[in-house]
């Protein structure tokens, strides 16, 4: 009689490593594995455990589970001539056909069970004529996409098959969100995700990667990288401006207007203030919540750029965004803003000729950085980032971070450059509304950004003070 042999994990720290094991009389194949290995037992060696005659049977379980979840959804539309069973037996046949297909060395059959399955559902469409509302296009192609997942789960892509099978339930089941989202976007919406897939998909890719210039600074592939980062920044910001609306309140419209451009918002509201003086206490709240953005987008840009600076950069950036939010909070009680919002225009972040002026900016600066900082060391550097941060925040703080990643800067002087900057726009922020906003909106606005520089300078001294 033949004893099935089990196979069992022992602990490092079995005093009696070296005995013999059984179990219920029965020998026991051990090995000298930590516990933790436990976790990492794959699906081979779950499918060890079944008869050799049954080791397909959890592909087929797996499948199963993908077509009754996208059956589930599918049964709830009257519309669709499949529903539960259809869509699990679907899943079932495209694991059965690549099984008979891989086992008979006959590939095409795969084929001819996809294409049976599209024809299957077109007639039953056809041969319905009360059929007025759905024509049963996403129905068919679900299907199809169901059974090509059974032939998925078979091929070992069980993982990718399930979370496919996941993201088309999502599709099927959210189209009144999915119609209506396409009701709200615009033309020039679609106009700037798709200039944004030409500057990233189309343009990033033809760049050469190799540098030039003095001092190596001058990658290109690096600079256009830097201007697909910006462009998508916006672009995020732009896109849930669009979709929450601008009539949300003046914190939701302050924080996404930062997110699309600080200065844009500054100015707009600004402008808005001085027209109308009821406006002036939701202009000062979007104003300074805007320019507290920029922080937040200066953190997500070292994590992506250089990470290696954030243990120095971001105790500093979270010191001016939380002395800056609690100063923005009062500010929100003390003015209590209320009335409606004005519309605020914002030009397309990924518009080709907005795109080549930062890359342009960029490269300059990053030269200049990097020649300022060879003659004159951190001084000069310093000057650039002063002068620079004036009108734009991001250009100096990129080329510090790419200066970073060369070897040229060390992280304290990248995160001095940074500190710099950003007081240098928040100065030329405030200088902005007081001058086209008036003095009684500045007072406000210029007191909830210097919050923010002081919470900058603050952090900045106390993280220098312990490195010293």
């Amino acid at each position: 009689m033949n004893i099935r042999i089990f196979d069992y994990i022992v602990l490092r720290s079995n005093p009696v490593r070296n005995l013999p094991i059984r179990w219920a009389g029965m020998p026991i194949r051990r090995y000298d594995t930590p516990i933790s290995a436990i976790h990492h037992i794959k699906m081979k060696e779950l499918i060890d455990w079944l008869p050799p005659e049954l080791a397909s049977l959890p592909r087929y379980a797996v499948a199963l589970a993908i077509g009754l979840l996208m059956g589930l959804e599918r049964e709830r539309n009257p519309a669709a001539k499949a529903g539960l069973r259809t869509f699990a037996l679907t899943a079932l046949l495209g694991v059965l056909t690549a099984h008979l297909a891989t086992a008979l060395g006959e590939l095409w059959l795969i084929a001819v069970g996809l294409f049976l399955i599209g024809t299957m559902m077109i007639v039953a469409y056809l041969n319905s004529i009360h059929q007025k509302e759905d024509p049963g296009t996403t129905t068919v192609t679900a299907l199809m996409l169901c059974y090509g997942l059974g032939v998925m789960v078979w091929q070992g892509e069980s993982q990718l098959a399930v979370m496919l099978g996941i993201v088309s339930t999502m599709l099927l089941y959210f189209k009144p969100e999915l119609r209506g989202l396409s009701e709200r976007i615009s033309r020039r919406d679609l106009l700037a995700v798709l200039q944004f897939a030409v500057l990233s998909l189309i343009i990033l890719p033809l760049v050469p990667n190799r540098d030039y210039g003095p001092y190596g600074a001058l990658n290109p592939y690096q600079i256009w990288w830097m201007v697909v980062l910006i462009a998508g920044v916006g672009l995020a910001g732009y896109i849930a401006l669009r979709l929450v609306g601008q009539r949300r309140g003046a914190v939701v419209l302050g924080l996404l207007g930062g997110l699309v451009s600080s200065t844009a918002t500054t100015l707009a509201f600004s402008r808005h203030a001085r027209s109308n003086s009821a406006m002036m206490p939701v202009a000062v709240i979007v104003i300074v919540l805007a320019n507290l953005v920029v922080l937040i987008r200066l953190g997500v840009l070292a994590t992506v750029v250089a990470p290696s600076v954030l243990p120095q950069l971001l105790p500093v950036l979270i010191g001016g965004l939380v002395i800056g939010g609690l100063g923005s909070a009062y500010g929100v009680h003390k003015l209590q803003p209320h009335g409606g919002i004005p519309e605020l225009t914002m030009d397309n972040p990924t518009e080709l000729r907005q795109a080549l002026g930062f890359g342009l900016m960029y490269a300059v600066i990053l030269l200049a950085a990097a020649w300022l900082s060879e003659w004159l060391g951190a001084r000069g550097l310093y000057g650039v980032a002063l002068v620079s941060g004036l009108t734009d925040v991001n250009a100096i703080t990129l080329s510090s971070l790419r200066l970073h990643n060369l070897g040229t800067l060390p992280a304290s002087v990248v995160v001095n450059t940074v500190t710099l900057a950003v007081l240098a726009n928040l100065v030329f922020k405030s200088i902005l509304t007081l001058s086209i906003g008036g003095r009684q909106m500045a007072r406000h606005a210029v007191a909830g950004m210097a919050t923010a520089g002081l919470g900058l300078i603050a952090a900045w001294a106390i993280i220098r003070g312990f490195s010293a």
